[in-house]
C-alpha cells in the first residue's frame, strides 16, 4: 500500500470515527435496562411523585405518593461551604438542593463557580434521600420539615456535620446528619431512628437523583459527549442508561453492589448505597420531563426502646478517577474512554505523572508525544525503507503490468513472486500508520473526558486544552507539517485523482481539525514534527546506502 492511500485510509477512519461518536450519543446505543424491568405503565399518581413506595420486592411499583414533582424551595435551607463544595440543604424532607463546585469555574476565567445541583423553575436537579415504609416520614402525606441548628456552616480544615431533626406524633426521633469532610466531594447522609414508641418501627432509605431531562447538552459533532443517567450492579460494571431508554423501560433490580448516577460532560452526581445488602435500583421518568433514579434499602426495624442508624452516601463533584474510585468500585468508570479504555487508561496515567513533574498539561502532552514516537521509530523507519525499496520497484512492476495486462490473476502472481524476491511487504508502508490511529483516538477520549484538563492552559493564547484553539494557530501550523511532510515523501504512484486528494489533505485535516480540542492538535502537531525529523534521518541513511527516495516531484 503506498503512502498516499495509506494517508487517504486512515482520513476515511478518523471521519468514519467522528461521525459514530455523534451517532453513540445522539442514540446512545448500549445504553439499556436490564431484562429484569418494569413498564412505564402505571397510574397518575405513581407519574406525580417525588417518593418511591415502600417495599423490598423487585416487583413493587415505584413511586407511589401525593406529592408533586414541580420544583418547590422551602422557606429555609441551611447553607454549608467546605473548601470543595458550596451546599444548601432544604429543610423541608432534606434534600441537597444546590451545589457549587467551588475549584471549578463556571466558564474560563469566571469568578463564577460551577453549578451541579440547583433546583429552578425551568431547571431541576436534586438529590432526595427519605425514609418510606409502615413507619417511614416521606410518602403520601408529604414530606416533613426538619428542625436545624443553625442557618450556615462553613469549614475548610475540619468536618462539618449537619443535623436535622424531626419528632413524629408517636414519639420517635428521626435524625437526619449530613457529615461534610474536607477535599472530599462525598457526603455521608444517616438517619438515626430512635424509637420511643411501644411497637417495632420498619421503615426503608431511599437516595434518588432527579433531573430535567433538557437541562443538559450533548456537545458538538466534533466533541460529542454524554448527558443521562448510570448505573452499576452485580451483574454489570457499568451501564449508561439514557433518558429515552428510561421511558421505554424502567430500572428495577436488585443488587447487593454498586450506584445510581447523573452523568454530564465532567462532572457525575451517584448515590452510594451500603453495599452487601440487597438493595433496588429503580427509575422512572416524572411528567415525561424529569427522570428519577435511585436506591431502596431493604427494610430496618428498630425495636421499641432502641435506635438504630441506616448509612449511605452521595458523591457529588468533577469525574476524577482516584476521587470516584476511593468512594465505591467502578464508580470511576464514569470516565468513559469508549472502546479503546484499555489504551486510553494508561496514556492518562503517564500524562497525569509527566505533569506532576513539570507543572503543565500542554508541556505533559508533548512529553508523551514524544515518547510515544520513540517507541514507534522502529515501525517508522519500517514504514519508509519499504516505501522506498517499493518505490525502487515502481519500474519492474510496470513492466509486469504491460506484459500482463488485464489477466488480474496472473498480475497478482506475478507481483507477490516480485516482493518475495526482493524481500519487500507491500504492507509495510501501512502498517505503522494504522498502528498509531489507536494512540489517536485514545488520546482523543482522554482530552474529552479527563476534567483535569478542563479550563488547563498551555502558553500564551491556548488558555484551555479541552477546547479548540481560538485563534486558529495550532490547526494551521499542523496543515503546514503534513504540507513539508507531503514534500518530502517520494514522488506518489497514485493516479491522478488520488493524487489531488493527496495534495488537498493538509488543507482538509486543516478545516476538520479547526474545532478539535486544542491538545490533541498539538498532539497531532508535535507528532508531524516529530515524524519530519525522523524521516529526514532515515532517508539520509537510506541515500548513503545509494537509495534515492527524494526526488523532486
Amino acid at each position: 500500500m503506498n503512502s498516499p492511500r495509506t494517508i487517504l485510509f486512515i482520513a476515511f477512519l478518523v471521519v468514519s470515527f467522528f461521525l459514530y461518536q455523534n451517532w453513540m450519543v445522539e442514540t446512545a446505543p448500549g445504553t439499556k435496562a436490564p431484562e429484569n424491568v418494569t413498564s412505564t405503565q402505571s397510574s397518575n399518581n405513581a407519574e406525580n411523585s417525588d417518593v418511591p413506595s415502600g417495599s423490598s420486592a423487585v416487583s413493587a411499583d415505584v413511586p407511589e405518593s401525593d406529592q408533586p414533582v414541580v420544583a418547590q424551595r422551602a422557606e429555609t435551607t441551611v447553607h454549608v461551604r467546605t473548601d470543595v463544595l458550596d451546599v444548601e440543604i432544604d429543610t423541608r424532607g432534606g434534600d441537597v438542593v444546590s451545589t457549587h463546585l467551588l475549584k471549578f469555574a463556571k466558564t474560563q476565567g469566571s469568578e463564577e463557580r460551577f453549578q451541579l445541583l440547583q433546583n429552578s423553575s425551568n431547571n431541576v436537579y436534586v438529590a432526595q434521600s427519605g425514609l418510606i415504609g409502615p413507619d417511614g416520614i416521606d410518602g403520601k402525606d408529604g414530606r416533613p420539615s426538619y428542625n436545624y441548628e443553625q442557618e450556615s456552616y462553613e469549614s475548610t480544615s475540619e468536618v462539618i456535620e449537619v443535623p436535622l431533626t424531626y419528632t413524629a406524633e408517636n414519639g420517635a426521633v428521626y435524625r437526619k446528619v449530613f457529615t461534610f469532610t474536607p477535599g472530599k466531594y462525598t457526603v455521608d447522609v444517616r438517619y438515626e431512628v430512635e424509637n420511643n414508641t411501644s411497637k417495632t418501627l420498619e421503615t426503608q432509605f431511599y437516595g434518588q437523583l432527579k433531573r430535567s431531562v433538557h437541562s443538559g447538552e450533548s456537545g458538538s459533532m466534533i466533541m460529542p459527549t454524554y448527558f443521562g443517567a448510570a448505573y452499576s450492579y452485580d451483574e454489570d460494571k457499568f451501564e449508561k442508561y439514557d433518558f429515552d431508554s428510561m421511558q421505554d423501560k424502567k430500572l428495577n433490580v436488585t443488587s447487593q453492589t454498586g450506584w445510581v448516577g447523573m452523568l454530564e460532560h465532567y462532572f457525575v452526581s451517584a448515590w452510594v448505597p451500603k453495599q452487601g445488602q440487597k438493595n433496588r435500583l429503580y427509575s422512572r421518568v416524572a411528567n415525561g420531563s424529569q427522570a428519577i433514579i435511585g436506591v431502596i434499602y431493604p427494610m430496618t426495624d428498630i425495636q421499641p426502646g432502641s435506635s438504630k442508624t441506616i448509612e449511605s452516601q452521595v458523591f457529588l463533584g468533577p469525574k476524577d478517577q482516584d476521587a470516584m474510585a476511593e468512594v465505591v468500585e467502578y464508580l470511576d468508570l464514569t470516565v468513559d474512554y469508549g472502546f479503546l479504555w484499555w489504551l486510553a487508561q494508561p496514556i492518562f496515567k503517564l500524562l497525569q505523572f509527566l505533569q506532576s513533574i513539570v507543572i503543565n498539561w500542554g508541556l505533559a502532552i508533548i512529553l508523551t508525544t514524544v515518547i510515544v514516537k520513540a517507541l514507534l521509530f522502529p515501525l517508522t523507519k519500517a514504514q519508509y525503507v519499504s516505501m522506498a525499496k517499493m518505490r525502487m520497484l515502481q519500474p519492474k512492476m510496470t513492466a509486469l503490468r504491460e506484459r500482463y495486462g488485464d489477466d488480474r490473476q496472473k498480475m497478482s502472481g506475478a507481483m507477490m513472486k516480485l516482493y518475495k524476491e526482493e524481500k519487500v511487504n507491500p504492507l509495510g508502508g501501512c502498517l505503522p500508520m494504522l498502528l498509531q490511529l489507536p494512540i489517536f483516538l485514545a488520546l482523543y477520549w482522554v482530552l474529552l473526558e479527563s476534567v483535569e484538563l478542563r479550563h488547563s492552559a498551555f502558553v500564551f493564547w491556548i488558555q484551555d486544552l479541552s477546547t479548540k484553539d481560538p485563534y486558529y494557530i495550532l490547526p494551521i501550523l499542523m496543515g503546514a507539517s503534513m504540507f513539508l511532510m507531503q514534500r518530502l515523501q517520494p514522488t506518489p504512484t497514485a493516479d491522478p485523482m488520488q493524487q489531488k486528494l493527496f495534495q488537498y489533505m493538509p488543507v482538509i485535516f486543516t478545516v476538520f481539525f479547526l474545532w478539535f480540542p486544542s491538545g490533541l492538535v498539538l498532539y497531532w502537531l508535535v507528532s508531524n514534527l516529530i515524524t519530519i525529523a525522523q524521516m529526514l534521518i532515515i532517508y539520509r541513511g537510506l541515500e548513503k546506502k545509494g537509495i534515492n527516495v527524494r526526488n523532486k516531484k
